[in-house]
């Protein structure tokens, strides 16, 4: 299973990367491997502001519907329109072409209250 260090992961499998003045948010490996085959993203409308653990998107798969949760407060400035027709690309790429939106304007000191690869990594093994 993957877990890039360049990343910060919150308890419910949401990963944070800083790039430039947004925040690219996707979900870990593990949980697209949980969800099983993707098959539908509902993306969060542009503009929106969210708040760190409100509900940002959710991804439908053959298994279930899941919350994606905002792992830092911001406003949505850009979200992977390549989902609505290829949402398999986050089993295929999590942290790659599968990341689900970017925030501006954010509270970069959230990061800190997030998880590091390492921490991650136990998180998902207990």
């Amino acid at each position: 299973m993957t877990v890039p260090a360049d990343l910060k992961y919150t308890k419910d499998h949401e990963w944070a990367r800083v790039e430039g003045d947004v925040v690219v948010i996707g979900i870990s490996d593990h949980a697209q491997t949980e969800l099983g085959d993707i098959t539908f993203v509902e993306l969060p409308p542009l503009g929106k502001t969210v708040e760190a653990g409100n509900e940002l998107a959710v991804i439908e798969s053959v298994k279930a519907a899941s919350d994606i949760y905002a792992p830092v407060n911001g406003t949505v400035a850009e979200v992977n329109d390549a989902l609505e027709g290829t949402p398999e690309a986050i089993n295929e790429s999590p942290y790659g072409d599968g990341w689900i939106c970017k925030l501006k304007d954010c509270d970069l000191n959230g990061l800190d209250a997030l998880m590091s690869d390492a921490d991650y990594t136990a998180h998902i093994e207990d």
